[in-house]
């Protein structure tokens, strides 16, 4: 059986180059705001890395390296939606591979979840904002378009939203990572309906709280992580 990883596209395609991919109809009921794919929807992962590569909807792609679009396992029930790319994810074309992502492997470890083959992993936002700060409001929602599909490709059961970014991006909410994270939140609409959703806080919060004491931030989310776990083993 081969490896459900390597379904994921390489890095190297978010350079810019000629992009001819196939297009689908929308799933009933969803419409895109893509301004590249106005009412159609992608085949598939490896069709939106190639579209994606090719965005220059905010000013993020005249300073990117590559785009970072996802890794893991495509068919994972469970998804973690993280915030941007760091250098590290600019320059390798994965997310979650600095040192956020090294102690999320870690997290993702103690509680029985393998990188790899039981979760998928992205960002909200596909480019590296220059010196990693804060994603802006008009960014995120260029890069909306993606996230989208890639929450329709993947078709996770359930959704980590890691990060206050990631869980404005998703949700629209101004609520804080602290007054929400751990709970189970209800999707609504076409795409996010049906799913079970559940703010984290970042792993680049838990390196600058690095207690491993009961009721620390990063306690908190190794629970958190392992409620995951047994929901989508349910």
């Amino acid at each position: 059986m081969p490896d459900p990883a390597s379904a994921i596209p390489r890095p190297g395609y978010g350079r810019r180059g000629s992009c001819n991919t196939p297009i689908l109809p929308h799933p009933e009921g969803m419409t895109s705001t893509s301004p590249l794919l106005p009412n159609h929807w992608l085949p598939d992962l490896g069709a939106l890395t190639l579209a994606c590569g090719e965005c220059q909807q905010c000013s993020l792609s005249a300073s990117r390296q590559q785009v970072v679009v996802g890794r893991g396992n495509p068919k994972a029930r469970l998804m973690l939606i993280g915030e941007a790319p760091g250098a590290e994810e600019d320059a390798t074309g994965l997310p979650f591979v600095g040192r956020s992502g090294l102690l999320l492997d870690q997290l993702l470890a103690e509680v029985g979840l393998d990188r790899d083959h039981d979760l998928y992993i992205c960002n909200g936002l596909k480019c590296r904002p220059p010196e990693n700060r804060k994603p802006k409001p008009a960014e995120l929602e260029a890069c909306r378009p993606w996230l989208e599909q890639q929450i329709n490709l993947v078709n996770p059961a359930v959704i980590g939203l890691v990060g206050a970014t990631a869980l404005s991006a998703v949700l629209g909410t101004k609520a804080g990572i602290s007054q929400l994270r751990g709970q189970w939140l209800a999707g609504e609409g076409p795409l996010l309906g049906g799913r079970a959703l559940m703010p984290l806080f970042h792993p680049s919060y838990l390196l600058r709280n690095p207690s491993r004491l009961e009721g620390k931030p990063r306690s908190l989310t190794v629970g958190d992580l392992a409620r995951l776990a047994r929901r989508i083993s349910q």
